[in-house]
């Protein structure tokens, strides 16, 4: 009895905002805040080592957010060839990484593999990941989108150039990159 009328009190507590419907995912909605933030350094992998916080809540969002993303991330299609960038191996079901972070939101790290390392097209492939993201995910999200280390011989380089937002915003001003990135993430029907 005692049992029973806990479990009646923990369940209408947590009560949520309706989800939304987004691309056929239940999500819920949470407003993104737009400030600077302390991350952890990406060098030190041993974050990735436990996704989530022990609470099964916070252990079930995770796990949603990286099905979600990593659902997401599979219908992009590669910029040369005819391939989407799953075929290709340049992600897969571990490239997606999803933890908490701050009160409602998540840090989400994508490492993808450029299919050999002096790909020309890297950098394209990361605004690529980076748009698809934000295009069709509403949750509060960190994202880092980082070139899988030894992978190409710019990655460094390449990795600042994918994460600042500066240079996101100019490279999608240019009108023939927008599209290359648009065609790319477009949906197929």
């Amino acid at each position: 009895m005692f049992l029973t009328s806990f479990l009646k009190k923990i369940s209408s507590s947590e009560s949520k905002p309706p989800p939304e419907k987004v691309n056929s995912v239940i999500l819920e909605k949470v407003v993104t805040v737009s400030s600077p933030v302390n991350l952890p350094s990406w060098k030190d992998r041993s974050i990735w080592t436990s996704s989530c916080r022990q609470e099964p809540n916070v252990q079930n969002q995770c796990q949603e957010i990286k099905e979600i993303i990593t659902d997401l991330l599979r219908t992009i299609r590669d910029p040369e060839k005819p391939n989407t960038l799953e075929d290709l191996l340049v992600i897969t079901d571990e490239s997606v990484q999803v933890q908490p972070f701050e009160e409602n939101g998540y840090l989400v790290r994508i490492d993808f593999n450029p299919t050999v390392p002096h790909c020309s097209l890297a950098s394209l492939i990361g605004l690529c990941l980076r748009g698809k993201i934000q295009k069709n995910v509403v949750e509060r999200i960190k994202l880092d989108i980082v070139i899988a280390e030894g992978k190409h011989s710019t990655e460094e380089e390449i990795n600042k150039q994918i994460n600042d937002k500066e240079r996101v915003a100019a490279a999608l001003e240019n009108p023939n990159l927008k599209e290359m990135v648009d065609s790319c993430i477009r949906d197929e029907e």
